[in-house]
């Protein structure tokens, strides 16, 4: 049972027609006193209820993942 979901923004997602990456942040995901997190989501389709794939990042761990994905852009 998942907390209070607050959209932060919404990208077209390349190489797809109408598919979508949705980032929010999930206040208390798995339950009471559980740490919000980051969350996103990979829509290939518009509309879709529930995303195809989703990641939680807990705050604490962020700024390493924006970092790796920086070093991950500059091999694409």
């Amino acid at each position: 049972m998942s907390g209070t979901v607050t959209k932060i923004d919404e990208l077209t997602l390349s190489g797809t027609k109408d598919g979508k990456i949705s980032i929010t942040t999930v206040e208390q995901p798995y339950g009471p006193k559980s740490e919000s997190v980051a969350s996103i989501g990979i829509s290939l389709q518009a509309n879709a209820d529930e995303p195809d794939w989703k990641v939680h990042i807990p705050k604490a761990n962020i700024d390493a993942v924006i970092a790796a994905l920086q070093e991950a852009k500059k091999s694409l």
